[in-house]
């Protein structure tokens, strides 16, 4: 599966690739990987998120409480709908490597675009969950909640933890190639972006515990600095299903 996908990616957009080895290195380091390793992997990763994120549920505290239940996840069903053209994928963002989730999803848009497809004949989506869930929040919470420290992430520019998202709107550096469109972009060219739910509820409670606050509150405050057009789903796992349903191939991003 892996080897298919190197050829489909470096085959069809290596004009872009050819001077900058950071993308065949990633996909060899992806061919390295056992496909037990992978397996053991994200079983892991799944029943950390899905046994810690429902336990905020099952707690009586916390299932009375309608600020675990926002709006905007009711419009989740239907957000779906705005997949159209001919070429779909959906790329599983489930931690942020390097930007890959975003990267890939510019790449898409590029090779298609170099064979002869319009924007309006495409979609690609990002499901951001796990550990790329900040990836969908703005400065604000980046800033405040030190997410560059939290998910390991520096700064081009001061090669600090960063304190801003660097995916939106990126600046020379952020990327690998200069020519890479951010989340606001591709959004304009008709991409998606969605992010898990229940990631969101884990994480914000953990940040809560650590800072003494209110879990709701600091769930809330998430929430409503979401980045503008990214939709809030139930769970990760869910929007990957769904976006299948309606037509959409699997990629493994992160």
């Amino acid at each position: 599966m892996y080897k298919e996908y190197k050829k489909r990616i470096l085959g069809t957009i290596y004009p872009f690739f050819r001077k900058n080895d950071y993308f065949k290195d990633k996909i060899n380091q992806m061919e390295d990987f056992s496909s037990n390793t992978r397996r053991k992997f994200i079983s892991a990763m799944a029943m950390g998120v899905t046994a810690s994120s429902l336990s905020i549920l099952n707690n009586p505290l916390y299932a009375n409480d309608k600020r675990f239940f926002p709006n905007q996840l009711d419009g989740a069903e239907d957000w779906f709908k705005k997949i159209k053209g001919k070429h779909r994928i959906v790329y599983d963002g489930a931690n942020p490597n390097s930007g890959l989730p975003i990267i890939w999803n510019w790449a898409y848009y590029a090779s298609n675009n170099q064979t002869g497809s319009k924007d309006t004949e495409i979609t690609a989506m990002t499901v951001l969950r796990h550990g790329a869930t900040g990836m969908a929040y703005d400065n604000y919470i980046w800033e405040k909640y030190e997410f560059g420290a939290m998910f390991k992430i520096n700064d081009s520019l001061t090669q600090k933890p960063s304190i801003r998202n660097l995916y939106y709107e990126p600046k020379e550096g952020d990327f690998p190639l200069p020519e890479v469109d951010g989340i606001k972009k591709l959004q304009a060219r008709g991409a998606l972006f969605c992010v898990c739910d229940l990631a969101t509820k884990k994480l914000s409670k953990t940040f809560a515990a650590k800072m003494k606050l209110d879990p709701a509150e600091v769930y809330t405050e998430w929430i409503n600095h979401l980045l503008p057009e990214i939709q809030l789903v139930p769970s990760g796992v869910w929007a990957l299903g769904r976006a299948q349903e309606h037509g959409c191939g699997y990629i493994y991003a992160g």
